[in-house]
């Protein structure tokens, strides 16, 4: 029985997590956030204080990451995320460990090490998997490969609004730098870059609503997986 596998890539805040969680609910998929892992292996490494010695103590960050001591617990409303045993669900959501996770992105080493526990999601009945580049490196099999994108403003404004619903204090401007900054640092990275699949199906979710592209998505994946 072939495992269907569905792929969501796209710059940070275009919505991937949350339409990649509906679109895993609707198909009952198994959900891989793999921007997650990352943030989880630059919290780590961080917590270590090796964040500033990558190059210069990469076999023990490889180390680390290989072994990361990670959960993923789903409840009937979210997904609890411990690291070693103690919940960083919403730590691994900050503006500071987005750019940990950048940082750690850019080293191929360590998404070498990466890869083969992105891999491992693969069961049946199939797989909806969310980040920078599943389609292009992770999973080119993929049946249905979407890239979500939204303009940096668009982007910046939702994740204001995110931020404040979990009562942390964000600035605009300050919010758009880091989208900036983050954006060019995946686009211009020499491992995996930030960009579509050639067959990918791309959406852009700058001037529409979570329903209108959930609706696009489903009917663009009903097409690819029969």
């Amino acid at each position: 029985m072939t495992v269907h596998i569905i792929t969501i890539d796209g710059p940070s805040g275009s919505g991937k997590g949350t339409l990649a969680a509906k679109i895993a609910a609707h198909y009952q998929y198994n959900l891989l956030d793999s921007g997650a892992l990352y943030r989880l292996l630059g919290l780590s490494l961080a917590q270590k204080n090796l964040l500033e010695q990558l190059e210069t103590k990469l076999d023990e960050c490889i180390e680390i990451a290989t072994h990361l001591n990670i959960e993923f617990k789903s409840t009937e409303s979210s997904t609890i995320i411990l690291l070693d045993g103690a919940d960083v669900t919403n730590v691994i959501r900050t503006e500071e460990v987005g750019e940990y996770a950048s940082k750690v992105a850019a080293i191929p080493a360590l998404r070498k090490a990466l890869f083969d526990r992105q891999r491992a999601f693969i069961q049946s009945p199939g797989l909806v998997a969310d980040g920078r580049d599943m389609a292009t490196s992770i999973f080119p099999e993929a049946q249905a490969k979407i890239y979500l994108t939204a303009s940096a403003q668009s982007r910046a404004e939702r994740r204001v609004k995110q931020l404040q619903g979990m009562g942390l204090d964000a600035k605009i401007s300050d919010i758009l730098s880091n989208i900036q900054a983050r954006d060019k640092r995946d686009m211009e990275r020499t491992v995996a870059p930030l960009k579509p699949a050639e067959d990918a199906y791309i959406v852009d979710s700058s001037e529409i609503g979570i329903d209108e592209v959930f609706k696009l998505m489903v009917d663009y994946i009903d097409s690819r997986i029969k």
